[in-house]
């Protein structure tokens, strides 16, 4: 039945997805949703979450339902890709990891905020901030909180144009990427179904017929609400009227490192609270996870302590909780060992292409089938368009910092970007998910070694990416039968919307009162912090530096790292060993324990307790579903809390 099944679903036409319907939900996310992101993330540091995208669904399938419309899965999922676009839509500030949720106009706030605070002056960057980042902290349009000014056109312009560019960059490189792995290396991408099983199920719901898709998501999906209750919203209920929330599931984690490190120094140990983080554990190839748990132990409780007595982590202090000791640690160790696995990751990957394309030669190259009607272009035509976007970009840099060296745009551009996004992709494609192999603080070395002078550099939107994912959200667009051109025509228009959108209630919340102020409790207490962070980075080429960075990177480290990934990958290959362990191993190295505990223990339950209890081929077709229901419950009950926090704020200013 199930061998029937899977023909059906190879034969089964890719259809268009992209209407009006899809538009009217687009417009619903920018003006209904969008406000609460914001909120959100300036209250508590967290966007939605969950909630947009399964939110948004399943209204629209409710209220298509009532018309006597029936929403085909191509619409229901396209519909899914509108909203979880407002939940990667934001800004990420560099090297302090400061994540703005709400649009792409919240990093305006943040701009308008730095050039303006007191670390900005103190470290001599308030008047050589370039006018293209914001306005000069003594202009009228950061006195009236407006956007609505000629100092900020040029600001305007620039984001724009690096928003375009990089859709235009991302959707290229990742299709591109989509073709390698998915195509020719036929590569599994097992959490690809989590999306795509999800939408299945809404789309019998939508029909009226409530199979067994269905069933198994509302089965999660109440999981979720009854967790994310306790978790989030007594937490959210409690904090509007407790000096302290009430929180009886502690949030984000329980953590072990301090008490642990009077013992093993520099060891670190903890479990998430996240249920969802278990749920994963059932839908990840088991020896993916077994691989993750051990690289993760062994490395932060054995190979930790050991590099401490013998001075390799020498920054590490008694008392440190998870996050000092993760910084430490990594910055006298691991930043240069996963930059010499993440080396070790993409030649491996590069081999096995070759490998494949000389293989096909030796059979006379038999060109890789396409489906039809799936919206194809051409490998030469999205190389094109990524070629153009990359030399765009570095145009861009060059104009607004033209004493910086074009060469590093270029290196940053047209090799490294492929480069990480391929390893990236191959670990969705095997993995399910990135399992951290990046290659943290290139960007930030190569700048303060390029020689440049000035702090212009660190505002440029330098072309290094990271499109490996894209490569999963094409193959969901396969699993479904959605037209690819239906994507393309999605994101074209929900950018419009969510530009539109984003500047309009940014606008209306700046206007209300600063940002950050005690309103917002997040950002009053933690955007001085990443500030400090900014500051540091920003002012290191404008006097001697900072030389322990330059330090951090340590090229021993990095042949080590590359030789043991080296070794680890031919050791388990010559064992016949599932490959998934490799790659399990070498994301472990860069997971936290308290993410390793709980994966593992849903990988132990799936595979020993619920396979056995509902057969393994029922049982691997239950747990995107069931993943994917979680999430809508629990993005449920975030979008309550907020909702709630939201008229609690209304009506507290209506009063006061």
């Amino acid at each position: 039945m199930n061998n029937k099944k899977e023909d059906l679903d190879q034969i089964e036409p890719f259809e268009e997805g992209f209407n009006v319907r899809t538009i009217i939900a687009a417009l619903f996310i920018g003006f209904i949703m969008l406000p609460g992101a914001i909120y959100l993330s300036l209250v508590s540091g967290t966007g939605i979450g969950a909630a947009a995208p399964w939110v948004t669904v399943i209204l629209f399938i409710e209220i298509t339902k009532r018309s006597f419309i029936k929403l085909k899965k191509q619409e229901i999922y396209i519909i899914f890709i509108i909203a979880g676009g407002l939940i990667s839509a934001g800004a990420v500030m560099g090297a302090s990891g400061l994540v703005i949720s709400g649009g792409i106009f919240g990093s305006q706030i943040w701009d308008q905020y730095f050039r303006q605070s007191p670390y900005a002056e103190a470290f001599g960057l308030r008047d050589i901030i370039p006018n293209w980042v914001a306005p000069p902290a003594d202009s009228a349009a950061l006195f009236k909180r407006t956007f609505f000014h000629r100092d900020w056109l040029i600001p305007l312009v620039v984001l724009i144009i690096h928003q375009i560019l990089f859709q235009l960059n991302s959707i290229s490189l990742g299709y591109t990427m989509f073709r390698f792995t998915s195509d020719i290396e036929k590569l599994p991408f097992p959490l690809a179904r989590v999306g795509a099983e999800g939408c299945l199920a809404l789309a019998e719901t939508s029909g009226k017929k409530e199979g067994w898709r269905w069933r198994i998501f509302t089965i999660g999906a109440m999981i979720g609400v009854i967790f994310g209750a306790f978790r989030v919203g007594i937490p959210t209920f409690t904090g509007l009227f407790m000096t302290k929330p009430l929180m009886l599931i502690p949030i984000p984690w329980v953590d072990w490192t301090s008490q642990l490190g009077t013992f093993l120094p520099s060891a670190m140990l903890g479990c998430m609270t996240d249920l969802g983080i278990m749920f994963a554990g059932f839908v990840i190839p088991f020896w993916v996870v077994c691989g993750t748990f051990i690289g993760s132990m062994l490395s932060k409780l054995v190979i930790n302590p050991i590099c401490y007595h013998k001075e390799i982590i020498h920054n590490w202090r008694p008392g440190m909780t998870v996050i000092p000791t993760s910084i430490t640690t990594g910055l006298d160790l691991w930043l240069s060992v996963t930059i010499g696995v993440g080396v070790v990751v993409g030649l491996i990957g590069v081999w096995k292409v070759v490998s494949i394309f000389i293989k096909k030669r030796g059979e006379k190259v038999e060109r890789v089938s396409l489906p039809p009607g799936r919206g194809d272009m051409p490998i030469w035509a999205g190389v094109g368009i990524w070629f153009l976007s990359t030399t765009a970009y570095v145009v861009l840099c060059h104009i607004l910092v033209p004493g910086f060296p074009v060469w590093i745009f270029c290196i940053f551009g047209y090799v490294a970007t492929p480069f990480l996004s391929y390893i990236s992709a191959r670990m969705f494609g095997i993995t399910g998910s990135v399992t951290g192999i990046t290659f943290p603080m290139v960007k930030e070395g190569s700048f303060i070694l390029s020689g440049y002078k000035g702090a212009a550099i660190w505002f440029a939107p330098v072309p290094y990416f990271n499109h490996g994912f894209m490569a999963q959200g094409f193959k969901q667009l396969e699993l479904t039968r959605t037209k690819f051109t239906s994507y393309y025509k999605a994101v074209a228009v929900s950018f419009i919307i969510m530009a539109f959108c984003s500047f309009l209630f940014w606008s209306l919340i700046w206007r209300m009162g600063p940002i950050p102020s005690a309103a917002y409790p997040f950002v009053h207490k933690m955007w001085p912090l990443y500030a400090i962070g900014k500051a540091l980075w920003a002012s290191a080429m404008l006097g001697e530096g900072i030389p322990w960075i330059l330090g951090a990177i340590r090229f021993n480290l990095i042949f080590i790292g590359a030789l043991g990934g080296g070794v680890i990958y031919i050791l388990l290959s010559l064992l016949h060993l599932p490959i998934g362990l490799f790659y399990g191993l070498v994301g472990g190295v860069s997971m936290l324990p308290h993410n390793a505990i709980p994966l593992f223990i849903g990988a132990l339950l799936s595979r020993y307790f619920f396979s056995r209890r509902f057969g393994e081929k029922t049982w691997r077709s239950y747990t995107p579903i069931l993943l994917a229901g979680y999430g809508c419950g629990v993005g449920l009950i975030g979008m309550a809390a907020v909702a709630l926090a939201l008229i609690a704020k209304t009506v507290s200013q209506l009063i006061f």
